[in-house]
Protein backbone atom coordinates (compact mmCIF):
# COMPACT_ATOMS: atom_id res chain seq x y z
CA UNK A 1 0.00 0.00 0.00
CA UNK A 2 1.70 3.45 -1.27
CA UNK A 3 1.50 6.02 1.41
CA UNK A 4 0.09 9.47 1.03
CA UNK A 5 2.93 11.71 0.57
CA UNK A 6 2.86 15.14 3.55
CA UNK A 7 1.84 18.44 1.01
CA UNK A 8 5.01 20.40 0.59
CA UNK A 9 4.26 23.51 3.21
CA UNK A 10 6.54 25.87 0.98
CA UNK A 11 4.04 25.10 -1.89
CA UNK A 12 1.38 25.76 0.24
CA UNK A 13 2.43 28.84 1.45
CA UNK A 14 3.67 29.85 -2.52
CA UNK A 15 -0.14 29.35 -3.51
CA UNK A 16 -1.65 31.28 -0.57
CA UNK A 17 0.51 34.64 -1.60
CA UNK A 18 -0.44 33.91 -4.84
CA UNK A 19 3.46 33.07 -5.96
CA UNK A 20 3.46 29.59 -7.10
CA UNK A 21 4.93 29.27 -10.27
CA UNK A 22 2.50 27.58 -12.62
CA UNK A 23 5.09 26.02 -15.01
CA UNK A 24 8.19 25.58 -12.86
CA UNK A 25 8.97 22.52 -15.30
CA UNK A 26 9.69 25.32 -18.09
CA UNK A 27 12.52 26.68 -15.67
CA UNK A 28 15.50 25.21 -17.52
CA UNK A 29 18.25 27.66 -16.08
CA UNK A 30 21.31 25.98 -15.06
CA UNK A 31 21.65 27.88 -11.66
CA UNK A 32 17.55 26.58 -10.90
CA UNK A 33 18.98 23.09 -11.74
CA UNK A 34 21.98 23.01 -9.89
CA UNK A 35 21.45 24.87 -6.37
CA UNK A 36 19.12 24.10 -3.83
CA UNK A 37 18.78 28.15 -2.79
CA UNK A 38 17.16 28.54 -6.43
CA UNK A 39 13.54 27.06 -6.27
CA UNK A 40 11.38 27.32 -9.49
CA UNK A 41 8.24 27.37 -7.78
CA UNK A 42 8.87 30.48 -6.88
CA UNK A 43 7.49 32.75 -9.70
CA UNK A 44 9.05 35.84 -7.47
CA UNK A 45 12.07 34.44 -7.59
CA UNK A 46 12.40 33.21 -11.11
CA UNK A 47 11.33 36.57 -12.97
CA UNK A 48 13.81 38.46 -10.60
CA UNK A 49 16.40 35.95 -11.90
CA UNK A 50 15.65 36.30 -15.07
CA UNK A 51 15.78 39.87 -15.10
CA UNK A 52 18.77 40.54 -13.24
CA UNK A 53 20.51 37.51 -15.57
CA UNK A 54 19.52 40.18 -18.56
CA UNK A 55 20.11 43.49 -16.88
CA UNK A 56 23.70 42.28 -14.70
CA UNK A 57 24.72 39.81 -16.01
CA UNK A 58 24.13 41.06 -20.07
CA UNK A 59 22.24 37.84 -21.28
CA UNK A 60 20.20 38.25 -23.89
CA UNK A 61 16.79 39.35 -23.16
CA UNK A 62 15.58 36.56 -25.21
CA UNK A 63 17.67 34.19 -24.36
CA UNK A 64 17.02 35.16 -20.63
CA UNK A 65 13.20 34.66 -20.56
CA UNK A 66 13.70 31.37 -22.83
CA UNK A 67 15.92 29.81 -19.99
CA UNK A 68 12.91 31.12 -16.62
CA UNK A 69 10.26 29.92 -19.26
CA UNK A 70 8.96 33.13 -20.14
CA UNK A 71 7.95 34.94 -23.38
CA UNK A 72 10.11 38.62 -24.43
CA UNK A 73 7.12 40.39 -23.55
CA UNK A 74 6.93 38.82 -20.18
CA UNK A 75 10.52 39.31 -19.19
CA UNK A 76 9.58 43.35 -20.19
CA UNK A 77 6.69 43.09 -18.05
CA UNK A 78 8.98 41.93 -15.15
CA UNK A 79 11.45 44.24 -15.66
CA UNK A 80 9.31 47.51 -15.91
CA UNK A 81 7.30 45.72 -12.59
CA UNK A 82 10.63 45.26 -10.71
CA UNK A 83 11.53 49.12 -11.53
CA UNK A 84 8.24 50.53 -10.85
CA UNK A 85 7.16 48.79 -7.94
CA UNK A 86 10.59 46.56 -6.58
CA UNK A 87 10.00 43.03 -5.52
CA UNK A 88 6.32 43.51 -4.78
CA UNK A 89 5.68 44.39 -8.71
CA UNK A 90 6.98 40.95 -9.22
CA UNK A 91 4.25 39.31 -7.63
CA UNK A 92 0.72 38.41 -9.82
CA UNK A 93 -1.88 40.26 -9.40
CA UNK A 94 -4.85 38.79 -7.87
CA UNK A 95 -7.30 38.29 -10.18
CA UNK A 96 -10.46 40.90 -9.94
CA UNK A 97 -14.34 40.04 -10.39
CA UNK A 98 -15.17 37.99 -13.39
CA UNK A 99 -18.75 39.15 -14.10
CA UNK A 100 -20.31 43.01 -13.92
CA UNK A 101 -21.02 42.62 -10.01
CA UNK A 102 -22.43 45.48 -9.62
CA UNK A 103 -25.11 45.45 -11.97
CA UNK A 104 -27.48 42.53 -10.49
CA UNK A 105 -30.51 41.05 -12.20
CA UNK A 106 -32.66 43.80 -10.57
CA UNK A 107 -30.51 46.87 -11.97
CA UNK A 108 -30.36 45.63 -15.15
CA UNK A 109 -34.03 44.96 -15.38
CA UNK A 110 -34.54 48.57 -14.65
CA UNK A 111 -31.80 49.78 -17.49
CA UNK A 112 -33.90 47.81 -19.72
CA UNK A 113 -37.15 48.86 -18.69
CA UNK A 114 -36.39 52.31 -18.98
CA UNK A 115 -34.77 52.17 -22.35
CA UNK A 116 -38.07 50.78 -23.79
CA UNK A 117 -39.68 53.42 -22.10
CA UNK A 118 -37.11 55.85 -23.38
CA UNK A 119 -35.15 54.43 -26.61
CA UNK A 120 -33.48 57.14 -27.13
CA UNK A 121 -32.01 57.57 -23.26
CA UNK A 122 -28.27 57.62 -23.86
CA UNK A 123 -26.55 54.75 -21.34
CA UNK A 124 -24.78 58.04 -19.31
CA UNK A 125 -28.00 58.52 -18.66
CA UNK A 126 -29.21 55.62 -17.24
CA UNK A 127 -26.04 55.04 -15.58
CA UNK A 128 -27.09 58.86 -13.61
CA UNK A 129 -30.63 56.85 -12.81
CA UNK A 130 -28.59 53.59 -11.70
CA UNK A 131 -26.89 55.63 -9.41
CA UNK A 132 -29.83 57.80 -8.47
CA UNK A 133 -32.30 54.97 -7.86
CA UNK A 134 -29.79 51.80 -6.08
CA UNK A 135 -26.88 53.67 -4.79
CA UNK A 136 -24.52 51.90 -7.18
CA UNK A 137 -22.20 54.16 -9.35
CA UNK A 138 -21.69 51.87 -12.65
CA UNK A 139 -19.83 52.87 -16.25
CA UNK A 140 -22.15 53.65 -18.94
CA UNK A 141 -20.11 51.35 -20.76
CA UNK A 142 -21.03 48.99 -18.64
CA UNK A 143 -24.94 49.97 -18.81
CA UNK A 144 -24.37 49.23 -22.67
CA UNK A 145 -22.53 45.53 -22.03
CA UNK A 146 -25.14 44.61 -20.01
CA UNK A 147 -28.34 45.63 -22.25
CA UNK A 148 -26.71 44.14 -25.34
CA UNK A 149 -25.98 40.96 -23.00
CA UNK A 150 -29.76 41.09 -22.11
CA UNK A 151 -31.15 41.03 -25.69
CA UNK A 152 -28.76 37.99 -26.65
CA UNK A 153 -30.98 34.73 -26.56
CA UNK A 154 -28.97 31.80 -24.44
CA UNK A 155 -27.15 29.46 -25.95
CA UNK A 156 -28.71 25.64 -26.74
CA UNK A 157 -32.58 27.22 -26.20
CA UNK A 158 -35.12 26.73 -29.06
CA UNK A 159 -34.64 28.90 -31.84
Amino acid sequence: MARKRKPDPKVEALRQTRTLNPRPEAVSDEEFASSEFFDARDVVQVKYEMVRRAQVDGAAVAHAAAAFGFSRPSYYEAAAALERDGLGGLVPAKPGPRRAHKLTEEIVAFARAARQEDPSARSADLAAEIEQRFGVRVHPRSVQRALARAKQPKSGGQS
